[in-house]
């Protein structure tokens, strides 16, 4: 049972997160320091991933296979309670007042589940019961406190810790459709996700396969909108909406798959999500981008530039892409692990920080990283 001193300290520590400044000015963000940081693992633990940021300087993500959160200018690190029964998991978002969101996963039988937790409690909640083995599940919190998660194909939006609404699949979807995954959720209360489905026409004697992105607009008054994709209506192809910014703008991917042959092509859509998505392009020396986060106001997106070989995943680099020209990488920290260091980006803010991992490609020991400053680190790779 944790005492009253504890709790007093956490409250303490939850009030001056909160009471701090939130996203800084244009003139602070002129004004800041370009750096490469490597956050603190917790005791024990190695590597790590920055997933999100909240106010005041909180971050949040994994440290090791373990849900983190760190404060401060030094990045003091915090372990997250992980929901009873469950042993490995991530923080993927918080809001404004410290409403932490992530997934845990138990290892006994390699189930998911989507959880909550208050910064200041003692406990942490499951809000979805444990998806298939091996199943993925995606949550997303916005500012002001809203929860998002697919809960066994069905779409939910809890507030206060009580589910408001069920988002319907949209009714041009295919028939057997679910919602896979729901990934961000904006201050509006727009909420971007990935809709599935298939069925076996046996007219033509095939398989129907089609999934790709949903947004469902804030309060739930308008019919959500299936957004455009290249191609559909295979298994090989799943289009899937990673993030949604303040303005609407969807980023993510198109994930292709057949016979060992990948193939990762970044996505964008904007308002009133009438037409095909933008592909931004690639980075030198990278056949394959995807965008994995976006700032809320300042049309920034980060996500991955890969290189594979013999389909597996060989080389991998953080991308930045402001929004306007072609997406740029961001550079390895100094003093990184091995000789040919791997990074990722998931997570951008309005005041130019980027939060990603870094790893070493033989051992993939690594660290969670904050890229400051990060539109003046960002280049463009030689070939």
């Amino acid at each position: 049972m944790r005492s009253v001193t504890a709790a007093a300290g956490a409250a303490a520590v939850l009030a001056g997160l909160i009471s701090a400044a939130g996203p800084a000015s244009a003139a602070d963000t002129a004004a800041c320091r370009p750096a490469v940081e490597l956050l603190p693992a917790l005791p024990g633990l190695s590597g790590g991933a920055v997933a999100g940021f909240g106010t005041g300087g909180l971050v949040v993500g994994e440290s090791g296979d373990r849900p983190a959160y760190w404060t401060g200018a030094e990045h003091t690190v915090h372990a997250v309670p992980l929901p009873a029964g469950f042993d490995r998991g991530s923080v993927k978002a918080v809001s404004a007042k410290g409403l932490m969101v992530g997934t845990a996963v138990r290892g006994s039988d390699h189930t998911s589940v989507a959880f909550t937790h208050q910064l200041g409690s003692a406990a942490s909640e499951a809000i979805t019961e444990p998806s298939s083995p091996y199943g993925e599940v995606a949550v997303d919190v916005n500012e002001s406190g809203r929860v998002v998660a697919a809960d066994h194909g069905v779409a939910k939006e809890w507030v206060n810790g009580k589910v408001v609404r069920e988002l319907p699949v949209p009714a041009d979807a295919i028939a057997g459709s679910k919602v896979v995954s729901l990934n961000g959720i904006n201050k509006r209360g727009d909420i971007v996700g990935t809709v599935s489905g298939s069925y076996f026409d046996a007219e033509n004697d095939i398989q129907v396969t089609k999934t790709f992105p949903v947004v469902w607009p804030a309060g739930g008054g308008y019919a959500p909108y299936s957004l455009e994709v290249w191609n559909g209506y295979h298994h090989s192809f799943a289009t899937i909406g990673r993030d949604i910014d303040d303005r609407g703008r969807v980023v993510g991917l198109e994930d292709y798959y057949y016979r060992n042959d990948p193939r990762l092509t970044p996505a964008v859509w904007k308002k009133p999500y009438d037409a095909l998505p933008v592909d931004p392009g690639r980075v030198a020396g990278y056949g394959h981008l995807e965008f994995n986060g976006s700032s809320p106001t300042t049309n920034v997106a980060v996500g991955t530039a890969t290189e594979f070989e013999e389909s597996f995943a060989s080389y991998y680099q953080a991308v930045y892409w402001s929004g306007k020209g072609a997406p740029q990488v961001l550079p390895a920290p100094a003093g990184a692990p091995g000789a040919v260091p791997l990074t990722r980006a998931f997570a951008a803010t309005d005041d130019d920080r980027v939060g990603g991992t870094v790893n070493d490609r033989e051992t993939r020991a690594g660290s969670a990283v904050i890229w400051t400053c990060a539109s003046r680190q960002a280049y463009v790779p030689q070939k």
